[in-house]
């Protein structure tokens, strides 16, 4: 009979949201921290946590175009800001990230200078607006949206507002003089609009769900869709990842809530059936 479909089809649903969130849910507990040692040569090189650390916003660099900019100017209500600190002249490491970025840029679908912004700082006093305008103009043909351009921005400055930046958000580098370049770690910051670091991507890599979510978290949830709402109520970041975690209490929640709309709805329909059921077979008689 109908009915007896409409139960099963009722059960497997309810079976399937219990297992998609036992899947998350197994995720987070057997996601284990790990904890690295600085290999010789690399003591004192790091990115550390300074969570909702005040980033100086009246610090002055100049933008791709030799004009003098305040780091304030791109901050702006509801838009949070994917800040990177590279060289643009790095032989390896920095092209890796800003490759890591693009590509995690092309799948969040925001764009940058609508929903957010993208600051990307030389921390090499000697590099030049030219430098910066030649590498932009490089990873926007990459990232594909030309739109992008008013919202990444590549930024050179002197020595003392390099440190200062570098010192609000953690990161760790020195210079080498016997190669010319600079010794640093790898990741990128998202800063509140008002300023305020939020969270750390780690790595070369990033994760283009973990970003779009992050994004979303720091802009107070003035962007993005109901599907990030969901996904945030379920997930938190986790600092000692620099990525989202299952939050259990919250996904057994909604696995709940949806298992009781489920069986619910499939009982409704069961009397609606049973009903129309009988009428039919008074009509008969």
């Amino acid at each position: 009979m109908l009915w007896h479909r409409t139960i099963r089809r009722a059960v497997l649903a309810a079976a399937l949201t219990a297992s998609l969130c036992g899947a998350a849910a197994a995720q987070y507990f057997t996601s284990p921290e790990t904890k690295t040692v600085a290999p010789p040569g690399l003591e004192g090189i790091g990115l550390d946590q300074r969570l909702n650390e005040q980033v100086p916003l009246d610090l002055t660099f100049r933008d791709e175009q030799g004009r003098t900019v305040k780091l304030g100017d791109y901050f702006h209500p509801g838009r949070p800001v994917v800040l990177n600190l590279v060289y643009f002249q790095c032989p390896m490491l920095c092209t890796e990230v800003l490759n890591g970025l693009t590509s995690a840029l092309k799948v969040i679908k925001f764009v940058p200078g609508k929903e957010f912004e993208v600051v990307t700082v030389s921390i090499d006093p000697r590099e030049t607006p030219q430098l910066a305008a030649t590498k932009k103009a490089g990873y926007l043909k990459k990232l594909g949206n030309p739109d992008a351009a008013a919202g990444w921005h590549f930024l050179t400055g002197q020595q003392p507002q390099i440190t200062a930046l570098a010192s609000a958000v953690g990161f760790r580098y020195r210079y080498d003089p016997k190669l010319d370049q600079f010794v640093h770690t790898a990741g990128i910051m998202l800063i509140t609009p008002e300023g305020r670091v939020a969270q750390y991507y780690y790595g070369v890599e990033y994760s283009a769900r973990d970003m779009r979510l992050g994004i979303v978290e720091a802009s107070h949830n003035k962007i993005g869709t109901l599907t990030d709402q969901v996904l945030l109520y379920c997930y938190h970041y986790d600092p000692s990842t620099g990525k989202y975690g299952a939050t259990i209490t919250n996904i057994l929640r909604l696995a709940g809530l949806a298992t009781v709309l489920v069986l619910g709805g499939a009982i409704v329909v069961m009397f609606r059936q049973e009903k129309r059921d009988r009428r039919i077979g008074t009509g008969r008689a």
